[in-house]
């Protein structure tokens, strides 16, 4: 039986690099989620049209594949920017649902970062984890993500955009941002990356000893 681990959570709370981190440590594959929305948001770009024009949004969507993953090719803040709206399409989100379930059931399992990884994607998932933390923690850890990276950014805006895209998120008519009901959730507001990283490990651990065996 494949293990699936579902790691949710809202913009920057920390939830992708610590599900990459306790896939790492337990030998199963990754998927940030959130680079498919900024592959198609890219696709849209490039070819100069607007992110929120979904008919073109739902058709760079059914066009991405595992070669336009590319963290490095995806992380300008304007294809951000395009794939939290790009995001609430349903046509997008359609699209890249058979993607998601691909590959969270091949053997020997994932660990799959997302904002709806535990109440649509994989809702059986053997764990499903809520990572979050508050508005302004948030917007600090990017706000210094973004200056390591050389970009000249004001904290006021960087916070103003996190508010923007939890209100999107949350909104969204198709799949909103949401802790599953089964969810166990995770605040790193106070926590450093290895204490959050072991609350994550203890509950994975919980829940695969839990997981019925194959015989």
């Amino acid at each position: 039986m494949s293990i699936i681990v579902a790691v949710d959570g809202p913009a920057a709370s920390g939830k992708t690099t610590l599900a990459k981190r306790l896939a790492a440590a337990n030998g199963l594959r990754f998927l940030d989620t959130g680079l498919l929305y900024r592959a198609v948001a890219r696709r849209v770009l490039a070819l100069a049209q607007s992110p929120t024009d979904e008919v073109a949004a739902a058709a760079a969507a059914r066009a991405v594949s595992a070669e336009d993953l590319d963290p490095e090719a995806l992380r300008a803040e304007r294809i951000g920017e395009g794939a939290s709206i790009v995001a609430v399409f349903p046509g997008v989100r359609q699209a890249l649902l058979a993607f998601q379930r691909r590959f969270a059931s091949e053997p020997p399992g994932a660990v799959l970062a997302g904002r709806d990884i535990g109440s649509v994607v994989c809702p059986d998932a053997t764990l499903k984890l809520f990572v979050t933390a508050t508005p302004e923690v948030r917007a600090r850890r990017r706000f210094e993500e973004l200056r390591e990276r050389g970009d000249v950014v004001m904290y006021e805006r960087v916070l103003q955009d996190v508010v923007e895209r939890d209100r999107r998120d949350r909104e969204r008519a198709v799949a909103p941002l949401t802790a599953a009901p089964d969810a166990l959730c995770i605040d790193t507001s106070a926590l450093d990356l290895d204490a959050s990283l072991a609350a994550m490990q203890e509950a994975f651990d919980e829940a695969c000893a839990r997981a019925p065996r194959e015989t």
